[in-house]
């Protein structure tokens, strides 16, 4: 049964700044991938389709397809693990969130719908007016 995972992407202030970091990580290292301490246990659950959510001041924008877990022990002796995403972000209807450590399982019946192809997301929209229309039905 597909599962989630919500992340917060601590230190992004807007969508930008998680393609800049993750652009970075596929020029180093040909991918994308995040790296997480805690190795879920739910793995084939994950690889059935599931994606991680981010959560962006306090709000889940977009997501990533999870392609793959891969366990590791790092330099330091410390059991951690990457999760290989899609480089694709899709941009997500908004869904408020409060902070939390670690990443969290996401049921696919909880988990916000996929933004319409259709609409455009002005970036540089303020976060009062953009939660206002989200609201109302409009984005």
């Amino acid at each position: 049964m597909t599962v989630h995972l919500v992340k917060l992407c601590v230190g992004a202030d807007d969508i930008s700044d998680l393609v800049h970091w993750q652009n970075s990580l596929q020029r180093a290292y040909s991918r994308v991938f995040h790296t997480t301490r805690m190795v879920p246990k739910r793995i084939p659950d994950l690889l059935e389709g599931g994606s991680i959510y981010w959560v962006i001041k306090r709000q889940i924008r977009v997501r990533q397809q999870i392609l793959d877990v891969e366990d590791f022990v790092d330099g330091q002796g410390i059991r951690r693990c990457h999760l290989v995403l899609d480089p694709e972000l899709v941009h997500t209807r908004l869904m408020a969130r409060r902070p939390f450590q670690g990443w969290r399982y996401l049921q696919p019946s909880d988990a916000p719908r996929d933004m319409p192809s259709n609409i455009e997301v002005d970036e540089d929209m303020p976060e009062t007016l953009r939660s206002e229309l989200a609201e109302m039905g409009l984005l």
